[in-house]
C-alpha cells in the first residue's frame, strides 16, 4: 500500500552534527525507494539563516516526496521565517492518491522554546483534515516534531507539548492511524486505542541516550498489517512494532 521513510533532528550546524551520518542515511533512504519521507523537524541547531540553507542543500539530495515539518531548535532567532523561506510551509498535507495515504503535517514549535504547541486554530485545522480524511476513506498519519505522550528512557519530561492532552484526544476522536515525531533522541513505538505513536530517533547528531546510535524510521503500510522499524547508522534492523492494519482504504 505505501512504503514510508521517517527522519529527524539532523541539527545542522551543532557540534554533535556529523554530515558522514547524514549523507548515508540519505543514501540509503534513496536506495529504498520511500513513496515519501517525513523529517520532523530540529533541521538546524540554531535556527541560523546559514544553517537552513545546509539543511536545504542536504534535504535537495532526497529523491522521494517530501513532507517537511519544523522543531523547536528551528524555531530559535527567528527561524520560523528562514523556514518558510528556505524549507516549504510550517505546515500542510501530502497526499498519495495512488497509495490511499494522507500526511497530516503540524508546526508544534514555540519561538526560542523548546516546549511545544499545537494550538487552537491548528487543532481545529487538523480537526477538519482527517475527518475529510475519513470520509474519503484514507490512512491518516499526523507528523509532528514534539512527542504528543512522553518517551521512555528519556530522562524528567519538560517538552512535552503543553496542549498535549488536548491534542490527543483530538487524535484519537478523529481516528488517526499514525501520528509521526521526534525530539526526544530515542526511537519508540505506542500504540493507544487505534492510532500508533512512532518517535524516531536522530539522523545525524551524537546526542544519544545510552548504547543508541543515530537511526531512522520506515514505515510498511499493507492492506493487513503495519510494520515501524528500526534503521541504526552501523546498519542493523530491528521490527519497533508490527500490528493490524484495521483501517479500511476506498480506492
Amino acid at each position: 500500500m505505501a512504503f514510508i521513510a521517517h527522519i529527524s533532528d539532523l541539527h545542522v550546524g551543532s557540534l554533535n552534527f556529523k554530515e558522514d551520518l547524514l549523507i548515508q542515511a540519505i543514501n540509503n533512504v534513496n536506495d529504498m525507494h520511500p513513496d515519501v519521507t517525513v523529517v520532523t523537524g530540529d533541521l538546524t541547531e540554531n535556527g541560523y539563516y546559514l544553517e537552513f540553507e545546509k539543511a536545504a542543500r542536504y534535504l535537495d539530495m532526497i529523491k522521494s516526496p517530501m513532507l517537511v515539518v519544523p522543531g523547536n531548535h528551528d524555531a530559535r532567532h527567528v527561524g520560523d521565517e528562514c523556514f518558510e523561506e528556505l524549507i516549504r510551509e510550517r505546515y500542510g498535507t501530502l497526499k498519495l492518491k495512488k497509495h490511499g495515504v494522507k500526511i497530516i503535517g503540524l508546526d508544534s514549535s514555540e519561538p526560542d522554546l523548546d516546549y511545544g504547541k499545537v494550538g487552537r486554530s491548528q487543532q481545529t485545522w487538523m480537526e477538519n483534515e482527517l475527518q475529510s480524511s475519513e470520509d474519503d476513506g484514507l490512512y491518516k498519519i499526523i507528523a509532528l516534531h514534539h512527542h504528543i505522550i512522553p518517551v521512555p528512557r528519556t530522562g524528567r519530561e519538560r517538552n512535552v507539548l503543553s496542549d498535549a492532552g488536548d491534542i490527543l484526544q483530538s487524535v484519537v476522536n478523529g481516528n488517526a492511524n499514525l501520528v509521526l515525531s521526534g525530539h526526544k533522541h530515542m526511537p519508540h513505538v505506542w500504540i493507544l486505542e487505534n492510532t500508533a505513536f512512532a518517535t524516531a530517533g536522530t539522523v545525524s547528531s551524537l546526542r544519544l541516550r545510552g548504547k543508541e546510535l543515530s537511526s531512522f524510521n520506515t514505515i510498511i503500510i499493507e492492506d493487513d498489517f503495519i510494520e515501524i522499524i528500526l534503521n541504526r547508522a552501523d546498519g542493523t534492523r530491528r521490527c519497533l512494532a508490527k500490528y493490524e492494519n484495521t483501517c479500511k482504504v476506498i480506492n
